[in-house]
């Protein structure tokens, strides 16, 4: 645990600790059922049900925003890598201390996956379809990669996705080889290899491997921002980057369908060029326009990220929740259970923040 702010405040690029910010607040929301109260079937035809359809992953083929969350994770933790190894650097530490804290933090991040979800009913399971596993191994590959040219590294992003359609096409599976149906795939017979499958979501580990080109492509950015070019220079690269695989990945959708749960070729261009056009919205507004105050709601999340995650996770929410409960149901209750149970998950949601805030207020940062 740090107690000072690792990074100068003249040096922090605000706009990344805004996005990252605004995505763990609505990766910690979920921990709050705040999304599943907004689709209940009473709502349902209404703007609020329409409104919260989008917060939840698309059952297959197809882009709900939902599904855009956890590419923007892996692209951050990217945009981040740059500032984070070159302030190492400053404070003096070689190549091989970098390496050995790469690997040590891939590892404890790897662990952490594993062990958030280790326990099915009666036995110990090994799944590694979460955010964190699959970021223990994209964060790993992106910095094996990120001393690389540009074009080398662009290259290499490309062929990850190149390597990962061809072997959902091809490689010769047991009993079945759809490459795009639900549970009939590479990765689900591949899951089941080691006992990991996860049939019921449709998810597989296999993910890391084309996802690691979301983690690239944020190193890229991140490595574009610290670069002498102007910020408008800045801008137009980022957008027509985020333009070009917007389109890309929308225009091959009839050839290889989006699908977030296998993560196809597709689905990474599409997801990796609305993370490219959202960090240069939020580069623009906050970083060119200087319309920061506001942004300091989101910026305070960004600054604890693993760890607010970690705590909503393991029960936090779910803790606060049952505190709440008895006086938000007495304050709320005439208003009807469904209106009572989104004013208590909005008001968790909130004291999630609220510790976060705190945090940042005591310059507390906690690093994992």
């Amino acid at each position: 645990m740090s107690q000072s702010n690792p990074t100068q405040a003249q040096e922090r690029l605000l706009s990344l600790d805004f996005f990252r910010g605004a995505t763990m607040f609505l990766l910690i929301a979920e921990f709050t059922h705040l999304f599943g109260y907004l689709t209940d079937p009473s709502l349902e035809g209404s703007i609020l049900y329409s409104i919260g359809t989008q917060f939840h992953h698309h059952p297959w083929h197809g882009l709900h925003f939902w599904d855009l969350i956890q590419p923007y994770f892996m692209f951050i933790v990217g945009v981040a890598m740059p500032y984070s190894i070159s302030n190492r650097m400053k404070r003096g530490q070689t190549r091989s201390q970098l390496n050995k804290h790469v690997l040590q933090r891939s590892l404890m991040l790897l662990f952490l996956g594993w062990a958030l979800y280790c326990i099915d009913p009666g036995k110990i399971v090994f799944r590694f379809q979460n955010v964190l596993a699959q970021l223990a191994v994209t964060y790993l590959l992106a910095y094996l990669v990120m001393h690389k040219p540009a074009r080398t590294q662009i290259i290499i992003s490309l062929l990850l996705l190149a390597v990962t359609e061809v072997i959902y096409r091809v490689f010769p599976v047991e009993g079945f080889n759809h490459p795009f149906v639900a549970n009939e795939n590479f990765g689900t017979w591949l899951d089941m290899q080691y006992g990991g499958e996860d049939l019921n979501g449709h998810w597989a580990s296999f993910n890391a491997i084309p996802t690691t080109a979301h983690t690239i492509w944020g190193v890229l950015a991140g490595q574009l921002l610290m670069s002498k070019r102007t910020a408008n220079q800045k801008l137009k690269i980022l957008i027509i980057a985020g333009v070009i695989g917007v389109v890309a990945g929308y225009a091959l959708n009839p050839v290889t369908p989006i699908i977030k749960r296998i993560c196809t070729s597709t689905f990474i261009l599409a997801s990796g060029g609305w993370a490219l056009l959202t960090l240069a919205f939020s580069y623009w507004l906050i970083d060119i326009k200087k319309r920061q105050k506001w942004s300091l709601f989101f910026r305070v999340v960004g600054m604890n990220p693993l760890f607010i995650y970690l705590f909503a996770h393991v029960g936090g929410a779910v803790f606060i929740e049952h505190i709440l409960h008895p006086f938000t149901f007495f304050l709320f209750g005439w208003m009807g259970t469904l209106t009572a149970s989104i004013l208590t998950s909005a008001i968790v949601l909130y004291l999630l923040w609220y510790i976060t805030w705190w945090f940042h207020k005591h310059k507390i940062y906690i690093r994992i």
